[in-house]
């Protein structure tokens, strides 16, 4: 078996009976804030995108690039369609011109032609990418490879059960606004990302314990940041709270925990995959590149400049009636939302600014009032949720009709972020789920999580606690840990108050924990 890095989360995956090309990602994302590092626009794209078959693993922008699998991609190609509840991420390929599909079982192996064997594990949870995130696993002539890319299931364990995996690929960085957007000072925000820094390790060190693949590949980020007022984001300052630690990081980072079998794949790299070992073969030297990292990033900020002002050239349309606009879209929403507007629990306010950020002159507050049913106009009360971003890109998800703002407005960190109290997961549920189709599976899929009754417990020391996690169902009897009375699942880093059962990390998601009598 081949694997031939192309970039960020993507690979082609090269066997006797077929090929499969993953997540390419070129073209900058969410506003034009994220780029693949290292750059991948260079490669032979006639050739790579010339496969059997495409596996897309959700519609996150750094992985569902559509200009890139318009223009490249062999329409021919059968796509590996994950069992996702709503059919967006087939209509959006459909619309680019793929026409072949097979739609897969989660967790069943399907063989294809030629003795290949694939199973897609979908995650279906409202907070799982963009409604939906998945895992791919491939198997051709005794070789096993896991893509789990960017999707954090709560165990590895039905891959395991499928035999030894030889490459175990996962995320190890940072794909996320927190804490960079919030208005805080600079230690609190530094603190907050070194603890996001050191989880998102964390997780992935148990992640790789759990497979005990013979090979480990860094994959899914991070990207890298080339807009002015974004470039902070990279890290190369030296700042222990920057939560996008590149591959030579994890490297390092891995080697202390005793990892001794990773592999960096560049754009470009090659590996060959046997029972007896893996060989790679690199365009560049791997050290010798993230040596020069900020020179590599210092041309591709100049080369990528012209493409970034072209973007935002189209985003303004002062035409549109903002306040207007949303009330006609967000407010039949808010009538029909039970369990998010009840989570949300009151008004969230939106200041936009004359700029493409958070900075400039603010023209207009307005709030979604989650209680009262509305969008309107601010007045002057208080509020537990704000943000700040500019007005254009607000204009410009109206104009495209956008119906995710999570997977474009948020995750391009072209905003700002306060809030009084815990962080509340169902703000940016809601804003993620801006169409009617995604708004009925969400409020059909909390209604279900919100009446399950968890009867297996775990042990902890003196407390005897649900199994699974009350947020997204984690196993705590592997992902929890308990220091005093408070318990932490590591799969996501929510926190529990044992005594009183109270989520400390966000609103709601109370706990089952009894103290063991002495």
């Amino acid at each position: 078996m081949r694997i031939t890095g192309t970039g960020h989360a993507s690979m082609r995956i090269d066997t006797a009976a077929g090929s499969i090309l993953c997540d390419p990602w070129v073209n900058p994302a969410f506003f034009a804030s994220w780029f693949p590092f290292p750059d991948n626009s260079q490669l032979d794209w006639e050739t790579l995108g010339d496969v059997d078959y495409l596996y897309v693993s959700h519609l996150h922008r750094d992985h569902f690039d559509a200009k890139h699998l318009k223009r490249y991609i062999n329409k021919k190609a059968t796509v590996l369609l994950p069992e996702y509840p709503t059919s967006q991420l087939e209509d959006e390929l459909r619309e680019l011109g793929f026409t072949s599909f097979l739609r897969t079982k989660s967790d069943e192996v399907h063989e294809l032609d030629g003795g290949l064997k694939i199973m897609i594990q979908a995650l279906i949870s409202p907070t799982d990418g963009p409604i939906g995130d998945s895992s791919l696993w491939v198997e051709h002539d005794g070789i096993r490879v896991l893509n789990q890319n960017d999707a954090r299931p709560s165990d590895l364990s039905r891959f395991a059960e499928l035999g030894h995996v030889h490459a175990h690929m996962l995320q190890f960085s940072g794909a996320i606004w927190y804490p960079m957007v919030y208005e805080l000072p600079d230690a609190a925000k530094t603190a907050f990302g070194k603890q996001k820094r050191d989880r998102q390790f964390d997780r992935t060190w148990r992640y790789i314990d759990d497979l005990k693949a013979d090979h480990v590949f860094p994959i899914a980020g991070p990207p890298c940041f080339l807009d002015d007022e974004l470039y902070q984001f990279n890290d190369i300052f030296g700042d222990e709270g920057n939560i996008f630690p590149d591959q030579s990081v994890f490297m390092t980072e891995y080697a202390k925990v005793g990892g001794t079998n990773g592999i960096v794949l560049l754009p470009g790299s090659v590996t060959e995959m046997s029972e007896k070992g893996a060989t790679t073969t690199h365009p560049v030297p791997v050290d010798e590149f993230f040596a020069n990292k900020k020179q590599h990033l210092e041309e591709m900020r100049e080369r990528k400049a012209p493409i970034i002002e072209a973007e935002k050239a189209s985003w303004r349309h002062p035409e549109i009636d903002v306040l207007g606009e949303l009330k006609k879209r967000i407010e039949p929403l808010l009538e029909e939302s039970i369990y998010m507007a009840q989570g949300v629990g009151g008004p969230v306010r939106f200041d936009f600014t004359d700029s493409f950020g958070p900075t400039g002159e603010i023209l207009e507050s307005i709030v979604v009032d989650f209680p009262g049913k509305q969008v309107r106009p601010y007045a002057d009360e208080k509020v537990r949720y704000r943000f700040k971003t500019g007005r254009a890109l607000v204009e410009h998800l109206i104009h495209i009709d956008e119906g995710d703002w999570v997977n474009s407005l948020f995750l391009s960190c072209r905003f700002s972020a306060a809030r009084i109290g815990q962080y509340n997961e169902f703000v940016y549920a809601f804003f993620k789920c801006l169409s009617e189709e995604r708004l009925q599976y969400a409020e059909g899929w909390y209604d279900e999580h919100e009446k399950a009754v968890e009867a297996e417990d775990t042990q902890f020391g003196d407390w005897t606690v649900q199994r699974r996690c009350p947020h997204l169902k984690a196993d705590l009897s592997r992902f929890g840990m308990v220091d005093g009375n408070v318990l932490t699942c590591q799969l996501h880093g929510w926190k529990f108050d044992l005594p009183s059962g109270r989520c400390l990390t966000s609103v709601g998601h109370k706990i089952r924990a009894t103290k063991n009598a002495e």
